[in-house]
């Protein structure tokens, strides 16, 4: 079975809104998606968790980040050279497991020490006592990938609030060509025609190999049928796609 683990909102108390901005000749955080390159501890560099920091600082004074699981979000001050945290923190409550959920726990101890900020250009560097935290803007580090000849594969279904991952994703793929999608549910083949508008992406009746599938495999070719259905609205940051409906939606990404 599929486990859906539901977005909650973790809220503490209210704070005001603070700017993004820094005076002096750096340029502005503001609007800005940044990536990790390289994460140093007491002068070592710090074992990867197959994830990446993400910050995201937004155009209305607030900051998100991601280490791999959770997403969180608050406002964000950055006077005095400092990333200063608002008390009020939201954030996503998927399941995560084993390294991801310690990735989780050490970001949140990193931006709640008051990092330490300097941006050169492209460049952002963190810095606690103990650690150093170098990112590079996100459209240097990962610029958006094309939608047609992309093999994307499946990574997320989305129901309502609700989110779910299950082992054998990664045998979910998908490829665009115009008005052409090829792919395969994980155990059988399909291929089918999609229309095209601003932002949007409209699925027909997608034709399948008649392979027998059973259990998970069954299911997850279930879902992505019916994920891929009418019409979707998408995004593409980097290297994920994602599509939505009323309903949820599905993401992909490529492996980079």
């Amino acid at each position: 079975m599929i486990a859906l683990a539901a977005t909650v909102l973790l809220a503490l108390t209210a704070c005001g809104n603070e700017s993004v901005t820094r005076s002096g000749p750096e340029a502005s955080l503001t609007g800005r998606t940044f990536l990790s390159t390289e994460v140093t501890e007491n002068g070592k560099p710090r074992p990867p968790a197959k994830s990446q920091v993400r910050l995201e600082f937004t155009t209305n004074g607030r900051m998100s980040w991601n280490a791999g699981c959770n997403t969180s979000e608050t406002t964000v001050s950055t006077s005095d050279g400092r990333l200063s945290l608002g008390k009020e923190i939201t954030s996503t409550a998927m399941g995560c497991m084993g390294d991801r959920q310690e990735q989780d726990t050490w970001i949140a101890k990193v931006l709640s020490a008051k990092p330490v900020w300097k941006l050169d250009g492209d460049k952002l560097v963190l810095t606690t006592e103990s650690t150093t935290i170098s990112l590079l803007d996100k459209e240097s580090a990962e610029p958006d990938l094309a939608l047609d000849g992309t093999k994307w594969q499946l990574t997320t279904v989305v129901t309502g609030q609700a989110a779910s991952h299950q082992a054998g994703f990664e045998k979910v793929w998908m490829t665009l060509n115009g008005e052409r999608v090829t792919g395969s549910t994980g155990c059988n083949s399909f291929q089918g025609t999609v229309a095209r508008d601003t932002g949007k992406l409209t699925f027909g009746e997608l034709a399948t190999t008649r392979r027998a599938c059973a259990g998970d495999a069954a299911t997850v070719e279930s879902v992505l049928l019916k994920g891929l259905k009418g019409e979707l609205t998408y995004t593409i940051d980097g290297s994920t796609l994602q599509l939505r409906s009323a309903d949820g939606g599905l993401d992909f990404s490529v492996p980079r």
